[in-house]
C-alpha cells in the first residue's frame, strides 16, 4: 500500500525516507509549502500543493490514494490537538485512508483516526455557528500573498448573498484580547496563507469562533457539497474562480435558496436571505407603499439595544439645574488641598 511521508525535520527527512523505501515502494516525502524560487517550472515537475504542504505526485496518481504517516511534534507539547500542521492534515486527508503519527522524541506511534473524526466534528459545529451568524468579521491576516484582494471580495459577496453583514478587520495576528473588542461580531474568518492559519483553539480561548474561508463557503453557499463530500481547503485561492474546487453561487431564481434550513444549535428555522424574501412574488399580498421607507439599524445598534447596560444616561431636562462650583486643583496623586505625607 502506498504511503505519504510528512516530516517536520527537513534536514533528516531524506535519510529517513531512504530507510523506508525498501518496504514502501511508492513513498512520497512532503515538505512545507514555502514560496518557490523564481523561474519557470514544467507541469511534470510542479508538485501538488495541499494542506500547506507540497507532494511530488507522479503522473496519473491522486493524493486520495495514499495513506499518511506524520512524524513531528514534541514530547513537551501540551496538547497534540493544537498542532496546526497535524490538524490541517487530519482535516483534509481522505477519511477512508489510514493516518498515523509518530513523536520523534519518544518514538510513540498511534492511529489518528479518532482524533481526525473529533476535529471534523468540531469544524462542522463551526459551520453551523456561521450559518446562524448575522455579522461576520473578515480578518485580513495577510496582505502580501497573491489574490488576497480577490479573496476578500469573494467572501464579502458570499456573506451578502447569504443575507449577512461583513466587516473587514486588519488586526495583525488575531488574539483573544483583540477580537474581544468586537462583541457584536458573531463569527470571525481568518484570511491567511495555509502556514499562517490558527491551530484549533482550546475551550475558553477566543470569545467568538474563528473559522477558515472554506468553512464560511460551506455555511453561505447552498451549492457547496454536503459534509463528507466537500474537501477541506486550507488555501483561500482554491475558492476563487479558476480553481478546480471553485463552486459558483447559484442564481437568484435557483431553488437552492428556498430549501428549508433548521439550525442544529438553536433548533429554529433559519429565515431566507432578505433579498430573497423581498423578491418573492408569493409575498405580494400587502400593497407596497413607496412613500414609506424602512430604516435598517446597524448591527452595532441592535447589539447595543439588547444589552442591559447601555452606558451613562444623560436624562436631559430631568435633573435640577445647579450653579458651577470650583473643583479641585492639582493631579490625582497630590491635590493642592491635600496635606503632604
Amino acid at each position: 500500500m502506498p504511503w505519504v511521508r510528512g516530516y517536520a525535520c527537513i534536514c533528516r527527512k531524506e535519510a529517513l525516507a531512504t530507510l523506508l523505501r525498501p518496504r514502501y515502494l511508492d513513498l512520497l516525502v512532503s515538505s512545507p509549502a514555502f514560496p518557490l524560487p523564481l523561474g519557470p517550472l514544467s507541469p511534470e515537475s510542479e508538485p501538488l500543493e495541499r494542506f500547506g504542504r507540497r507532494f511530488p505526485l507522479a503522473t496519473g496518481r491522486r493524493l486520495e490514494e495514499y495513506g499518511a504517516f506524520y512524524v513531528g511534534g514534541s514530547e513537551t507539547s501540551p496538547d497534540p490537538d493544537l498542532d496546526p500542521d497535524l490538524s490541517r492534515l487530519l482535516l483534509g486527508w481522505a477519511p477512508g485512508q489510514p493516518f498515523s503519527s509518530c513523536c520523534p522524541d519518544t518514538g510513540h506511534t498511534q492511529d489518528e483516526g479518532v482524533r481526525a473524526e473529533r476535529l471534523r466534528a468540531q469544524r462542522r459545529y463551526l459551520v453551523e455557528r456561521a450559518r446562524d451568524a448575522r455579522v461576520v468579521g473578515l480578518l485580513a491576516g495577510t496582505l502580501g500573498v497573491a489574490q488576497h484582494r480577490e479573496a476578500l471580495a469573494h467572501l464579502r459577496n458570499l456573506t451578502q448573498a447569504a443575507g449577512k453583514r461583513s466587516y473587514v478587520l486588519a488586526l495583525g495576528r488575531p488574539t483573544p484580547a483583540k477580537l474581544a473588542n468586537f462583541p457584536e461580531v458573531d463569527v470571525f474568518v481568518l484570511l491567511a496563507c495555509p502556514l499562517g492559519t490558527l491551530a484549533p483553539q482550546p475551550s475558553g480561548g477566543f470569545f467568538r469562533p474563528v473559522l477558515a474561508p472554506c468553512e464560511l463557503e460551506a455555511a453561505c453557499n447552498p451549492a457547496w457539497p454536503p459534509p463528507g463530500l466537500a474537501p477541506h481547503l486550507t488555501h483561500y485561492a482554491d475558492l476563487l474562480p479558476g480553481s478546480p474546487f471553485h463552486v459558483p453561487l447559484p442564481p437568484p431564481e435557483s431553488e437552492l435558496w428556498d430549501t428549508p434550513d433548521v439550525s442544529l444549535i438553536t433548533g429554529e428555522l433559519r429565515p431566507p436571505p432578505v433579498w430573497k424574501s423581498s423578491n418573492d412574488p408569493g409575498c405580494s399580498t400587502l400593497t407596497p407603499r413607496p412613500q414609506l421607507e424602512l430604516v435598517e439599524s446597524s448591527p452595532a445598534a441592535l447589539f447595543l439595544s439588547s444589552r442591559s447596560w447601555q452606558g451613562l444616561e444623560p436624562r436631559l431636562g430631568q435633573t435640577p439645574v445647579t450653579e458651577a462650583v470650583s473643583g479641585r486643583r492639582g493631579i490625582a496623586i497630590a491635590y493642592e488641598d491635600e496635606g503632604s505625607s
